[in-house]
């Protein structure tokens, strides 16, 4: 049977459409089974509480495999996105900076942190999930 992975991919909630691009990429990837772990629009952490959410969202860190960041430039001025990252660095998550359609320029934060950036392409991607994987 093949591998699931656990995925965590960071991301801004003002490019929610970024997200789903790429959960749709990876879930159209033949031979390729991935679980979200990460919160979204879709299925929120109902609380206004940022301890909470900090609780939630490490826990679903911890329970992934990789953290996929989204590598636009906005993932710099994303406080969130920054916890998450470091949060994952911190208990050794690997990170794959993703450099959605279209930029020229990435995010420093997600940048310094990755293991590696690729672009928008969908072999590249799987390829680099299924080596930095845990």
């Amino acid at each position: 049977m093949a591998k699931e992975y656990r995925i965590f991919i960071s991301h801004s909630w003002a490019y929610h459409t970024d997200l789903e691009a790429l959960r749709n990429l990876l879930n159209s990837r033949g031979y390729f089974n991935v679980e979200f772990t990460e919160s979204s629009k879709d299925v929120p952490i109902n609380s206004t509480n940022s301890v909470y959410i900090k609780s939630q969202l490490k826990s679903k860190i911890l329970s992934s495999d990789i953290v996929l960041a989204m590598a636009g430039i906005y993932a710099s001025h994303s406080e969130w996105m920054i916890w998450e990252l470091e949060t994952a660095r911190d208990y050794s998550i690997p990170i794959i900076g993703i450099i959605p359609r279209g930029q020229e320029r990435i995010s420093q934060e997600v940048y310094s942190r990755s293991k590696i950036d690729i672009r928008w392409n969908t072999e590249a991607i799987v390829d680099a999930i299924r080596t930095y994987s845990r």
